[in-house]
């Protein structure tokens, strides 16, 4: 099972939790779990078309998904996948 790391701005939406196990083949399917889970999170990793957010970053052991295979990234038993939206300031 991978585990999905959350940072705390997106805590709120899966009630608290700072980590998920998610059986998913996917990078794609992992969010679709999340999805059924918390509809409100879906809103900030993917835009209406179910395309990855361009200012949210998807870790997958280390490397951002955009340098792997994107949403169809593959997921193992021991992935670690952390999630990091953009954050902006001035």
């Amino acid at each position: 099972m991978a585990t999905v790391l959350l940072p705390a701005q997106l805590r709120p939406y899966v009630d608290g939790a700072k980590s998920l196990t998610i059986d998913a083949p996917t990078l794609a399917a992992a969010l679709d779990h999340l999805r059924t889970r918390s509809p409100a999170l879906e809103r900030r990793l993917r835009d209406e078309r179910g395309t990855l957010r361009r200012y949210v970053n998807f870790f997958i052991d280390g490397d951002e998904c955009r340098t792997l295979q994107g949403a169809d990234t593959p997921l193992h038993p021991d992935t670690e996948l952390m999630i990091i939206p953009a954050v902006a300031g001035g």
